[in-house]
């Protein structure tokens, strides 16, 4: 009797409806996210190319999005008396609020010239607010085809005996590593916020991920690697940078404070991924097939996922424009970051970087925003560009995009914990990419 019962139950996952789901929806979820086509010239993943059309076909309209988004962020915490809830969800409450007024300034071109210059409250604005407002939502509701209908399960079981014993995490995680480089970081954060919340990764593992996987796109390294002269190297560059970042989140996890985050789940008990035995590609399968045979439907999923994409949206843009303002300010008017600098100097010289005082100076600045070190070593020699472009990447945390991103998310990481994880990641690139430098120019 329970032999019928274990083989109808399998019959049930392995039905013709459910096959063409998994591999349907599958399908499209890869496609948007992962494989790069030409149009206009332009070779990016589609769901960038759909953003940039949305862009393009509504130009006056994008603008006008983004400033309702962040009043609306702004508001958010105080609407749902949320504001004081502790100290850093008051002073980022209070920076939202700062980001309406800054927001106000960019749409109207009020305030002082200084703050209006092409690399100020512009830069913020067209280049990160408005791209950013639009592609989380807009990612949103393709990630329901991406993590909604077995893939997530299923690259799980391929990626396990990888993923767990290097990087301490599920072998589900490996789809935020590839989205965030393929995509971009607040994509890669999107699936991970959604597969922490329903259970599937603990604090640890959600923390690991944010911190160590939710990298900068790949996209956006042609832009660092374009100011540095670095096209030329662009296959050494990218794969050197993609190696490092991930070797630098291996070691990471296994110092303070990653190592001492908690096993807990964020839904209680959470669904941890099973041990199996057996053909790996049938277990693989067989998951995926499981996890479609109860997902939501198509409808649902998409405006659930759309729902947490745009709650997101309105938490992280107020955020990007006045930690980011702030970050700038601080850059372009005040000694603060040569002081930073400081920090990660003994390495730079030790390492023989030439121009040590401006590598860890750019080094330091990678903290307010990760494309302003590569304007600072624009001239520098090549061995300094390239150490200084993979630290950009690499170090992950910046306070104008990915820092705000992640405190917009539900996952229990503190400001002072991700500042020690920068510290961290940004002295053991320098620690790899100086003698890789060297090596290869």
């Amino acid at each position: 009797m329970m032999e019928k019962m274990s083989v109808s139950k399998k019959e049930n996952h392995y039905s013709l409806q459910n096959l063409m789901k998994f591999f349907l929806f599958s399908a499209i979820g890869i496609f948007m996210f992962f494989i790069p086509i030409s149009i206009g010239g332009k070779s990016t993943i589609p769901l960038d190319h759909l953003v940039t059309a949305i862009r393009s076909t509504l130009p006056p309209m994008a603008p006008i999005y983004a400033l309702i988004v962040i009043i609306l962020g702004g508001i958010r915490p105080f609407y749902l008396k949320t504001w004081n809830k502790d100290k850093v969800t008051t002073v980022f409450s209070l920076l939202k609020l700062l980001g309406i007024v800054v927001a106000f300034m960019a749409y109207f071109k009020l305030g002082p010239a200084s703050l209006q210059e092409p690399d100020m409250i512009p830069f913020l604005y067209d280049k990160l607010v408005i791209p950013v407002g639009l592609i989380v939502p807009v990612g949103s509701v393709f990630l329901a085809f991406l993590v909604g209908y077995g893939l997530l399960e299923f690259i799980g079981v391929l990626m396990r005996p990888v993923m767990r014993p290097v990087w301490k995490t599920p072998g589900r995680s490996a789809v935020d590593a590839v989205a965030s480089f393929v995509g971009s970081y607040s994509i890669g954060l999107l699936i991970t916020n959604r597969v922490f919340k329903e259970g599937k990764y603990t604090v640890k593992e959600a923390c690991i991920i944010a911190t160590g996987f939710s990298t900068v796109s790949a996209t956006f390294m042609i832009v660092v690697a374009k100011t540095l002269g670095l096209m030329e190297i662009w296959n050494v560059y990218f794969w050197s940078t993609l190696v490092i970042t991930f070797l630098v989140t291996a070691i990471t996890v296994r110092i303070k404070p990653l190592s001492s985050k908690s096993d807990s789940y964020y839904t209680g008990e959470g669904d941890p991924e099973k041990e199996l035995k057996g053909n790996l590609v049938h277990n693989a399968l067989n998951e995926g097939l499981k996890a479609v045979s109860v997902s939501m439907p198509l409808g649902k999923n998409v405006i659930e996922n759309l729902k947490d994409g745009f709650i997101m949206t309105m938490g992280i843009l107020p955020s990007i424009l006045s930690v980011g303002l702030l970050g700038l300010v601080l850059a372009k008017y005040t000694p603060v970051f040569d002081v930073m600098g400081y920090i990660f100097y003994p390495f730079t010289l030790l390492l023989r970087i030439p121009e040590p005082m401006l590598a860890a100076k750019a080094s330091a600045l990678e903290i307010a925003e990760m494309f302003l070190p590569a304007l600072l070593v624009a001239n520098a020699p090549m061995v300094t560009k390239f150490v200084i472009g993979v630290v950009s990447v690499s170090s992950v945390l910046f306070f104008s995009a990915s820092i705000p991103c992640i405190l917009s998310t539900d996952i229990p990481i503190t400001l002072p914990e991700i500042l020690i994880i920068w510290v961290e990641r940004t002295i053991l690139t320098l620690l790899l990419a100086a003698p890789l430098a060297f090596f290869i120019l």
